[in-house]
Parts: C-alpha cells; structure tokens; sequence
C-alpha cells in the first residue's frame, strides 16, 4: 500500500521514525549541554568531521547517539522544527510516478534483450519493473534503505556530503530529501534490474525507407499544362536540400532565416501566388535596370534565368512559306504552328512569309489567334512582301530587350520588293538572336545569283545598332551572322534538284516519304554549302518530308502544267552557333495539309541554349502589339461561339417534328 506522497506505507513510517528520532536526540542533546555549560564554565570545541561514508546505512546514518552528540555539539539554544513539507513531496512525487509504472507493468513479459538495458525506445514497452516492497510489518525498515544509505541514482557518480553539524534541523532536512531523491533513484535506476523481466525493443526486420523532405502537396495549387515555368517551384532551397535552380525569393528566405524548410516556402507561395514571393527589403535595395551578370536580383541574371528555364534551353518554333501572295488563308493554321508530335508548345514562334498576303494585318490577326492568350507578338516588320512575326510567351517579354530590324533588297529594278532579305535582331537574357528570311533569285540554272544574293545580304544588313554585341571580340564587320549568337535564317532559296523531272518522279514514287536520300544527292543547296560557298558555318537538320515546291494549288500533286517543273527543296531552314552544341534541331518537316499555294509551308523546332545577361542593355520593357493581342483573342472567342451554335443548330435540325 502507498501513500499519497508516493512512498510504501511501511518506507515512509521507517524514514518519519528516524527523523523523529533524530528530533528528540537533539532536545536531550540540548539539555545535556546546558548543565555541562553550567559546571564546566566553558565550551566544548568540535572536532573535524569527514563526510560520512556512501555505504553507511540509513538506519545508522539518523539514529546518532546521545554520547557523540555531547562531544560534537555546540552547546546553544536549538529550537527544533520539522523538515520542510515542499521537498518530500517533490521527490515523492517523481517516485509515485515509478511506482505507478511498475504497477502497470509488472505483469509483463520476459525480456530478450540486456536485462540491464532500462533505456525505452519509441514502439517498445521496455520499462523499468522495481521488485515488490516486502509487506511484513514485522520488519522495522524497508531493505533498500537498509542496503543503500545515500545513494543517488545510478547515473550519477558522487554522493552528497554531510554537512558540519550533525544535530541542526536544517541537516536533518537536506538529509531527508537527499534519503528521498535516493530512493526515487533507486526506483527508476537499475537496482531492480534483476526483478520482473521486461519486454525487449521492437526493432524493423529492414531499414525503414527514407522520408521525404517536402511533404506539402503539389496537387492542391493551380498549375498550367501549357506554362513549363510553373514546374520550377517542385524545386526548392539550392543550400539545403541540393536545389538545381533557385529564385532570389527563394534563397533569401532560406538564408536570412525568415522560412525553414521547403513546406514554409510552398505555403508562401501557395498563400499569395504561384508567383515567387519577393521580399520588400530586396525591392527597395536595388534597382532592376542596372545590374551585373551574377548580382542576385538582375532581371536578366542568372538567378532569374534559372528560375524560368532550370536547364537554361529554350523552344523555338521557326517557319517559312512562300504565300504566292493569295489572298485567300487557311481556314485552320492549327497542324501549321501547333503541330501534335510534340508535348508542350515552345517559348518562341518566328514565321517568316515571301510573297505575303495582301492584307498583312489580317495574317497577322490570324497567327494571334491560332497562338491564343498565351502568346504576344514581340515585333513585326515588312520589307515589300517579305514579312516577318515575332511573337513569344507573354510571361517572357520583360527579359528582351530592343527590337531592331534591316532590310535588303537585290531586286533593284524591280518595283515591288519581291527578292531580298529582312532582319530582326534582338537580346534574350543574355544571349542574342538574329533571325533572317530572305526570298532568293529562281530559276533552275542561277545558282550564282542566289550566292550573290546572299553575300549582299550579310555585307548590308546593318545589324545590331543599338543593342550591345555580347561578344565583339568574335565578330566580323564584313558578316552580320558572326555578330550575334544565335542565328537563324530561313526562307525560299529557290535551289533545285539538278535532276530531270521523271527521275525525280521515279525516286518518289519508289521511295516512302522519309526516305529522300536519294533526292538529295541532287540538291543544289546541299552541294554549295559542302563546298562553304554559301551560309559558311551554317548547318541543317535532316530532311525528312518530300520537295516543297510545285504543288498544284489545293492539291497534292505536283506541277502539271506544260513548265513541269521539277519538284524541289526550295524552302529551307538553317542555323548558325556562336558556341558549339547551342542549338540542338528537335524537328524539321513540312506542313502537306496547307494547300492554299503552290509552297508547302516548311518550320523547324529549336532547342536553344540561353545564357545570363546583364541590365545594362536597352530593354524592351514588356512591349507587345496590345491591340493585335485583343483582336485575336477577340476572334478566338467568336470563333468558338459561333462552332458551338453551329453545333446546337446541327442537333436541333436534325429532330423531325411530327405533327
């Protein structure tokens, strides 16, 4: 039976016995003094005292005798009182606690492990199991305060020293609470140990697969299929957990202490908006149109840079067709500029037409809408009936900088602009583009004055004129290709296959669409730049579509007039590199289902590597064609309508009403 301060009924009378006995051996100890006083005439003086040995026991340790007490005590007046309250029932407490925990585990089972292991681990019910108290009243004190006097704990390794005076009250009571904290100690130490036998630790048959770090659920915040960018918030802090890329916010935020781990962050993100939050102390340091190339912050560094495009690689959609000026456009330029073969639709779309439409709003009007609310159009420019879109995600317009564009005509004589070549140029971060659509001189035998057309295109385009060359020291005043980084020029070359018209029908008709090696043998353009006497350092991905050039307009077949003319590979895409492997060709085919001209149109798919910048340069600042994005989308939304009342009328027409 316990008390309510935790000890044995029969422990807590044993250690009450003692203190009161200790009380009256200092009342007779007092009396003693005083008489010895009156016949001596002096004091007694008390000799040194040691502290008291750690394995005296308790009994011997409280019961002091009256003889000791003559010879050591100091002979005043001692008023005794009882031990403080407070203590014993602080230690009493902690060893209630014990003693509750071996009640509830002492039906427990036999242990597997170290019998002398009392250490608890999470899952296991190991705990310490302290042998029954010996009930016999019989027995005038407990026998761990017989065995163990001052004890503490088994984990620490001095015992308490006895202070100086054995007979004041305030010893007794220090006395008391360290015989109490003794006992608690002895309770939850290992003197148990060897009692009821405890359940061993549970322990996995196989390591525990790893968790996961970011535990915040992607699944829950909006995301757009069509906006790439948006999947670089699935990575997160570079400096703790290896992030690949990483934001100002981002890094800021982890390094200053202001969020912990990647679950602050995502509920930041996800609290305001997908966007990264920014801080106002990083607003108000800085200013975003002057910066370096590696100064966290710089709109076109590569912080930012990374942010947008982990990898650094862009998509570039880049097209040309020979529109033979038809006034007439297609009803869908859906397989045209948005073709099935690949997943995501890319970053940048640039078309170039010869011999355009007549109503080049219009065309334009129609690319915006085919694109739809996700792009903008850059810039425009026209040279005659040359003409040239650029048009790219509207989240990337802050990081261009000025457009520029030239033109060339080599058709002088002539009074509409039906030959030459026109020229956009811009900075992207910190990579520059050059794109360059050319209409060059026909005929099958002028293969000379298409290799002048193009020495006078890259000697007079006078390209760049405001924006900085990112790397001079590369470039040549005598080419425009060689002051830019990336370069790409496209349009209708007019070379030919020197090749007799029935040959030419006999390998097509023998060979399946991807196969044309054997057409190309014949190719004039691929002939001349094997031998670097045009478009030197340029390349070409390999062709894999028929001859673009003559179709009989809506059809399929070839020219069937009395020209015959050859079919051939007229409209072409090529490239050029600053920097070996920037440019990487994912696709280059034609468009068979556009037969509005006599041209198929021809486009390729860039991926193309970009590079940080500096703010230094003339930015564009998020210029677009407002008013073209606001007619196409405007025409995209009538469109729909008008097929969804087309579709409602189809349905209502075709129940017949029997009166």
């Amino acid at each position: 039976m316990s008390t309510p301060n935790g000890f044995p009924q029969h422990s807590r009378a044993c250690v009450t016995q003692s203190m009161e006995g200790g009380a009256v051996q200092d009342l007779q100890a007092k009396k003693a003094g005083k008489a010895a006083k009156k016949e001596a005439g002096g004091r007694v003086a008390l000799p040194a005292e040691g502290p008291v040995s750690v394995g005296t026991p308790v009994s011997e340790t409280l019961k002091l005798l009256p003889e000791e007490l003559k010879a050591n005590m100091k002979i005043k007046s001692i008023t005794p009182r009882p031990p403080r309250k407070p203590r014993l029932e602080r230690a009493a407490s902690l060893d209630e606690k014990s003693w509750r925990r071996w009640r509830r585990f002492r039906t427990s089972q036999e242990s597997l492990t170290d019998p002398n292991d009392t250490s608890s681990s999470n899952g296991s019910l190991q705990e310490a199991s302290p042998s029954p108290p010996n009930r016999d009243r019989a027995s005038p004190c407990h026998p761990c305060c017989q065995q163990n006097s001052l004890h503490s704990s088994p984990d620490t390794s001095e015992a308490s020293p006895v202070g100086k005076s054995r007979g004041s009250t305030s010893d007794l009571g220090k006395r008391a609470s360290e015989i109490s904290s003794a006992f608690g100690g002895l309770l939850r130490g290992k003197a148990f140990a060897g009692g009821k036998p405890r359940l061993s630790q549970i322990m996995p048959a196989r390591p525990l697969p790893p968790m996961e770090l970011n535990v915040a659920s992607h699944t829950l915040r909006t995301a757009n299929r069509i906006d790439s960018d948006c999947l670089d918030y699935r990575h997160y802090s570079q400096r703790k957990f290896g992030r690949v890329s990483s934001s100002l916010s981002d890094t800021r935020l982890h390094g200053n202490g202001m969020v912990y781990d990647s679950c602050s962050t995502d509920s930041m993100k996800s609290t305001f908006s997908l966007l990264t939050p920014i801080r106002t102390k990083d607003v108000r340091s800085r200013s975003y149109l002057e910066g370096s190339l590696m100064a966290s912050g710089a709109l076109l560094g590569a912080e930012e840079l990374s942010r947008y495009f982990p990898d650094r690689n862009i998509g570039i959609f880049v097209a040309t067709w020979n529109m033979q000026g038809q006034k007439e456009l297609p009803v869908n330029l859906d397989d045209f500029l948005l073709p099935t073969d690949p997943d995501y639709a890319q970053d940048m779309y640039v078309i170039g037409v010869q011999e355009g439409c007549p109503d080049r709003r219009e065309w334009e009007i129609r690319l915006q809408e085919t694109l739809g609310p996700h792009y903008v159009l850059l810039y425009s420019a026209a040279h005659g009936v040359l003409y040239m879109s650029v048009f790219i995600r509207r989240d990337l317009i802050w990081f261009c900088s000025e457009v520029e564009y030239a033109t060339v005509t080599t058709r002088i004589v002539s009074q509409i602009k039906t030959k030459g070549a026109l020229g956009i140029c811009f900075t992207f971060f910190g990579t520059s583009f050059l794109f360059i659509t050319s209409h060059f001189t026909s005929g099958d035998s002028k293969v000379n004055e298409r290799k002048l057309d193009y020495n006078k295109t890259i000697q007079a385009l006078t390209l760049p004129k405001n924006v900085p060359d990112t790397n001079p020291y590369r470039s040549s005043s005598s080419d425009v290709t060689t002051r830019f980084d990336e370069v790409f020029w496209f349009g209708d070359f007019n070379f030919r296959l020197n090749k007799d018209r029935e040959t030419v029908d006999s390998i097509l008709s023998q060979n399946p669409d991807t196969d044309v090696s054997r057409l190309l043998v014949y190719d004039q353009l691929t002939s001349e730049m094997s031998r670097g006497s045009i478009f030197k350092g340029f390349q070409e991905a390999d062709i894999h579509f028929r001859p673009s050039y003559k179709f009989d307009i809506g059809k399929d077949s070839y020219d069937t007039t009395s020209k015959q003319r050859t079919p051939s590979y007229t409209d072409r895409v090529v490239f050029r590199s600053r920097y070996k492997d920037d440019i990487q060709a994912v696709k280059y085919s034609s468009c068979p289902v556009i037969k509005t001209s006599d041209h198929r149109p021809v486009f390729a798919l860039f991926r193309v590597k970009v590079r940080p910048g500096r703010d230094n340069i003339p930015l564009a600042a998020g210029q677009f064609d407002r008013e073209l994005y606001l007619l196409g989308i405007k025409r995209r939304i009538t469109r729909e309508l008008q097929k969804r009342r087309e579709q409602k009328d189809q349905k209502s027409s075709s129940i017949c009403s029997i009166s």
